[in-house]
């Protein structure tokens, strides 16, 4: 009997199930507060920096992984506000986007994929909570303690889809000592364009047993991108987010916290497309406005009667218990996520209508998972758990594809629906050998079962395509701390994605799976009371790799691009020269190359605009969204002033060429970012004032390239922004 889990409300008590965590995790300790995090992680000497890379807390410089941890004031001055702009701190991540879907890359490995259900193998996660849907990885960052960004496969203790990595964003937990915050912003960027930011935060008691939180924001942004067809600007974004947590904790070894947040986007993000280079069709024809300058769209979509729509909902619920049985913990996490995209935009990037996708995305996903933990002093840690995945999705569309304007408008309407159901036993333990040296490893395995249904203009073509995957997947490592402050390790693991349908397809056969074999040497140090070093370097072996592309009828093909090579590694240093200076510097380098890739679905530029579709063999060329060097340069000098404290702070972010095809054709060229800020804070900490730069040299750099029969149109990152924020604390 089928027991429908997302259609019952009454269902949700019992699917829920309390959750039982890490003994760390119980105890409320002040060390791990969001306040003190920040301290510790801009200054090395202070004390460690406790990641959960491994789900059980550890040292950052003792786990045997290659990861960065980045505080909420790194991402401050940074200016990142979301997870997509985290490549502007993480050395190897590259924030892809595709519209509303997030596009993540680590290292090369990352998917783009634009059907529902067809996860991101960059896995994203929220206190430890798989955000399974692409569509539901916009995270904007409102009150967190620390983002995680892990390279790398991580196919043993979280496994899912994650052949290229994984981002955890830590939230704080409700606290029983009250605390609160509130921050406003204003900026202006071009075209008179005003962005205003408010959030907040509180927490506290309510009784000796019970506490809770909430983090509001609300963000209203003007179009700042000049519209030459209709006049004014494009470019809007307003967004709400509200997110509670309620802390249950009965006693010392049990802690219970249910989780429930919701978002609400409203953005153009479709309408800011315009044709790269000049290259669209619509260029052909009397009346074609063909945008010459970044930030200038002319694009018109028939359905919204505007530049393009992108409106975005998500509902999250999620219950974590925690509970110490002496010796061992039991963790148990469940999570249920409502997702709603209404999105349409332009093909061709003129006012002209010759291509237009309109399209809803309606994903529900549920999951559950169950972990035992070791807790104890001896040579042998250890993980084991259970984990469930189900995701339930529909994605009707309607497609434009027509040659020439005069022709009359044909449109396809397709209804795909698919469902996911997979199931994974996992285990991880790490032995002490000897003094010093130890060993770990895992494994784990995983069934998964996919199903899709096509309805193409109102004709049902199947019900039932079902493909069914399984794959055993491992970890060893090798660790030595050869001192106190030296730790050096060697790693091989794999990573395994699963077969996908393709929603755009009237096919109802899946692609092969995709696999990984990853080899990593690392060397974490802190060889001087004031530097931390770190380096990784790593070997790949990536085959059946699933690619997206544009099909000649401006829908997408989904195909597998046989293997590729990637090797290179990371060096990140932190440092404090002097008091009251931290200094943070990243550099990554990254071979890739498409090893085999005969039947590369590509794009060749046609005299005039519009493109060739065709199919080569791009063997040998570099993976798309994967640039080969790239360099952070970030700092913060605070100082006393005025009986408080003043800092300033800045970040540079270099990267060489990006390309965004398989032909290596489209590409956006070597650029820098630059963020700045300068502010003071009161004797107390209660009220900070900033003024801040983003993108301070009002640099054109591509968001996204889409080639596709019809052109390729450019989406540009936003202009320069320059404001001033105050903050209240109490």
């Amino acid at each position: 009997m089928k027991i429908k889990l997302f259609n019952s409300a009454a269902l949700m008590p019992f699917v829920l199930l309390p959750a039982v965590a890490h003994a760390q995790e119980i105890r409320t300790d002040p060390a791990l507060d969001a306040t003190q995090e920040v301290s510790q992680q801009a200054d090395p000497s202070s004390s460690e920096i406790i990641v959960t890379a491994t789900r059980r807390e550890a040292s950052l410089q003792k786990v045997p992984v290659a990861v960065t941890a980045v505080s909420n004031l790194a991402l401050t001055t940074s200016g990142v506000e979301n997870v997509r702009s985290l490549n502007l701190v993480a050395p190897g991540y590259n924030g892809g986007r595709n519209q509303n879907v997030m596009q993540p890359s680590i290292r090369g490995v990352g998917s783009n994929g634009t059907s529902v259900g067809d996860e991101s193998n960059v896995a994203v996660y929220v206190d430890g909570i798989y955000q399974g849907d692409p569509y539901s990885t916009q995270i904007d960052l409102v009150e967190i303690s620390r983002i995680e960004v892990l390279r790398g496969p991580q196919g043993t203790v979280f496994g899912r889809n994650a052949t290229g990595g994984l981002v955890n964003v830590v939230t704080p937990d409700p606290q029983f000592n009250s605390r609160g915050r509130i921050k406003a912003s204003g900026a202006r960027t071009r075209e008179r364009a005003n962005n205003f930011d408010i959030s907040g935060y509180v927490t506290g008691g309510l009784t000796d047993t019970i506490a809770a939180d909430l983090a509001v924001l609300y963000r209203n942004q003007d179009g700042y991108a000049v519209n030459l067809f209709k006049g004014g600007t494009v470019g809007d974004r307003e967004t709400i987010s509200v997110r509670s947590k309620l802390l249950f904790q009965p006693s010392d070894t049990a802690k219970f916290v249910l989780t429930v947040g919701y978002v609400d986007t409203h953005e153009e993000t479709a309408a800011l497309g315009q044709p790269y280079k000049g290259n669209t069709l619509g260029a052909k024809f009397d009346g074609a406005i063909v945008p010459n300058k970044p930030w200038q769209v002319s694009n018109f979509v028939a359905a919204s009667g505007t530049a393009g729509l992108s409106d975005y909902t998500r509902l999250d619920l999620a219950l974590k218990g925690q509970l110490d049985l002496g010796g061992v913990i039991l963790e148990s996490t469940s999570s249920y996520m409502r997702t709603r995209v209404n999105q349409n935009a332009d093909s061709d990037g003129t006012n002209l209508l010759l291509g237009e996708t309109d399209m809803r995305v309606r994903p529900d996903t549920f999951t559950q998972e169950l972990r035992l933990v070791s807790d104890n002093s001896g040579p042998l840690s250890w993980t084991a758990g259970l984990y469930y995945y189900e995701l339930e999705g529909e994605q009707p569309l309607t497609l434009i594809n027509r040659q020439d304007p005069s022709l009359p408008i044909v449109p396809t309407r397709m209804e795909p629906k698919v469902s996911t159901a997979s199931y994974a036993a996992f285990a991880e333990g790490t032995y002490e050998l000897m003094p010093r040296f130890s060993i770990t490893l895992g494994g784990r395995f995983t069934t998964e079962k996919r199903k899709f249904s096509q309805r193409i203009n109102g004709n049902q073509l199947f019900t039932d395509a079902e493909k069914k995957f399984d794959k055993f997947t491992y970890r060893v490592s090798l660790q030595y701390e050869a001192s106190p402050d030296l730790n050096i390790y060697g790693t091989y693991g794999t990573g395994f994605k699963s077969g996908v349908f393709n929603t755009f397809s009237p096919s109802r056969v899946a692609v092969d799976p995709e696999t990984i074999e990853a080899f990593e040497f690392g060397i974490k140090s802190e060889p001087l009371s004031w530097l931390r070093a770190n380096l990784a370097t790593f070997y790949y072996k990536y085959d059946d790799m699933q690619v997206t592309a544009r099909g000649g009828d401006n829908s997408f093909v989904l195909q597998n691009a046989a293997k590729a090579k990637i090797y290179g590694g990371e060096l990140e240093l932190t440092t404090e020269p002097v008091t009251g200076l931290n200094l943070r510097s990243a550099i990554a380098y990254t071979h890739s190359e498409y090893d085999k890739f005969t039947n590369a679905q590509v794009f060749i530029p046609r005299p005039g605009g519009g493109n060739l579709v065709s199919s080569v063999d791009a063997s040998g060329n570099q993976l798309i969204r994967t640039p080969e060097f790239t360099l952070t340069l970030g700092g913060r000098y605070s100082f006393d002033a005025f009986d408080g404290k003043a800092f300033l702070g800045g970040n540079i972010f270099h990267s060489s060429p990006v390309y965004y095809d398989y032909l290596n054709t489209f590409k956006q060229d070597s650029y820098e970012l630059i963020s700045s800020e300068i502010g003071w804070t009161t004797p107390n900490d209660d009220l900070t004032f900033r003024i801040f730069a983003k993108n301070l040299t009002n640099e054109a750099v591509a968001q996204q390239i889409s080639p596709g029969p019809l052109g390729a149109y450019i989406i540009y990152e936003r202009p320069r922004e320059v404001g001033a924020s105050v903050e209240i604390k109490f």
